[in-house]
């Protein structure tokens, strides 16, 4: 292991080490990297204090560090100011040394995509008053994939199931998937850690509980004697919970401590510089990368919460896009492509977007070998919960040539279907006796019932439903 000399020369400086003395240094221990002045001075108290070694000299303290080679780990995350108990031990060690060995590359890549997600992290945290450092949570989740998805069905940067994104407000529909959605879901998961905090009074219970549930927490708690200490439960916890919280703890180190590591390669890139609109029509990505003079791939990146490379607003309900920070003068582009000024738009009315046009539309599927649920949701443009509950399954297994009910009505026919409606744009001059003469069928008064109108008063840039031929 590399020895760095600037924090190795602190130490001995420090510690008062002769170069004679520094000879007996077992530099094999010295895997802590480099220390801070700061840190230097705090770890000679420590050792000083320390009643179960007596060097045989004063200038040999440091030869603690064959005892207790990791103490400095200690020090670091006792000196992080959280309301969570950052406790270390031989379980968090062991994911330190991981996240520096093995996945030292993904660390470097966690904190370039921390330039852009931790604020928003940060900022749905805040809301509900959690400690920001369970902002890297999705470290350990998702590797802060939105797009991210566990072999049980968990989505997003936050691996929320169907039914508790559900539960936490989350929206999952044929267009949109809001477990994909970095913010929205960093709500809901602040949510959920706030419910489970001022359940179990305890901020790591209440990750333990995000990943095993509060049933298992409260049961293990019952368990070990009404204890609400993480450790004391360990025991009575599933084996992956047992996992998950050391691992949390251990990238809440590194992600403070990485500058002391130069094995974590980050890059010099700031974060993208990003800007939300507004949409309230059905417009495709490849429509606004266009627009933008960007890659259809740069707009999904920004917005996985659609599922179908497809903002799907209405008047009614516009939808937030996710896009590069413009200019001014280049808004003024951007809505002006967006809102061309013609004569009638065509407006969708919410339906499934068509599938695979080779796929069979049939009342059941064979499960293949190699099928999981999750494949063949996303084959039939359905959710696996849906499937679930079509079939009574109690868990995500399947066998091989078992028989699947997929509902017809959720599987859009390879047709395309007709608009319910087209809409017109009104301009300067228009009235509604003008408007009914364009289309056939239509009268004044169907305009009025169809958009709710009191009078026959037209705003320019009013935006009218018109019957469909």
């Amino acid at each position: 292991m590399r020895i760095f000399g600037l924090g190795l020369s602190f130490l001995l400086f420090i510690c008062g080490l002769s170069s004679q003395a520094a000879s007996f240094i077992n530099v094999d221990t010295l895997t802590y990297t480099s220390l801070s002045l700061k840190e230097a001075r705090a770890i000679k108290k420590l050792i000083s204090t320390d009643t179960t070694f007596v060097p045989a000299e004063m200038n040999l303290q440091l030869e603690i560090f064959k005892y207790n080679p990791n103490l400095i780990y200690k020090y670091r995350l006792d000196s992080i100011k959280t309301a969570i108990n950052l406790d270390y031990n031989p379980y968090v060690q062991t994911y330190i040394d991981v996240f520096l060995t093995k996945r030292k590359a993904e660390m470097g890549r966690m904190v370039d995509l921390g330039k852009y997600y931790f604020p928003v992290f940060e900022k749905a945290l805040n809301t509900y008053n959690i400690p920001l450092e369970f902002k890297y949570l999705p470290i350990i989740e998702s590797s802060m994939d939105p797009m991210a998805v566990s072999r049980v069905g968990a989505t997003g940067m936050w691996q929320f199931m169907y039914t508790t994104g559900k539960v936490y407000g989350l929206t999952i529909d044929n267009y949109v998937d809001e477990r994909r959605d970095p913010t929205e879901a960093s709500y809901a998961a602040a949510r959920y850690l706030r419910d489970a905090y001022d359940e179990l009074g305890d901020w790591l219970l209440a990750l333990a509980s995000y990943n095993c549930g509060k049933g298992n927490v409260t049961r293990a708690i019952a368990k070990a004697n009404g204890s609400r200490n993480f450790w004391d439960i360990y025991g009575y916890l599933p084996s992956e919970t047992r996992n998950y919280v050391p691992a949390f703890i251990a990238a809440v180190y590194m992600m403070n401590y990485y500058p002391r590591y130069p094995e974590i390669k980050v890059s010099d890139e700031e974060a993208i510089k990003t800007d939300s609109v507004y949409i309230n029509k059905f417009i495709a990505f490849n429509k606004i990368a266009e627009v933008l003079n960007l890659n259809e791939t740069d707009i999904t990146s920004l917005n996985p919460v659609y599922k179908k490379n497809l903002v799907n607003g209405t008047l009614e309900n516009p939808k937030r896009l996710i896009i590069p920070k413009l200019s001014y003068k280049d808004y003024a582009k951007f809505f002006e492509a967006l809102n061309a000024d013609e004569d009638v738009l065509l407006k969708v009315l919410p339906a499934s977007a068509p599938v695979n046009p080779n796929l069979k539309i049939s009342n059941t599927h064979t499960v293949a070998k190699g099928e999981t649920l999750n494949a063949i949701a996303n084959k039939y443009k359905v959710e696996v919960q849906d499937i679930k509950v079509w079939n009574n399954l109690d868990s995500y297994s399947i066998a091989i040539g078992q028989k699947l009910v997929i509902k017809k009505e959720f599987v859009q026919k390879t047709e395309q279907k007709k608009p319910a409606y087209l809409t017109y744009k009104v301009k300067a001059g228009d009235t509604l006796s003008d408007i009914a003469e364009r289309f056939e069928n239509v009268t004044i008064n169907n305009i009025k019932a169809l958009n709710n109108l009191k009078s026959s008063i037209l705003t320019i840039g009013m935006i009218l439903k018109i019957t469909a031929p």
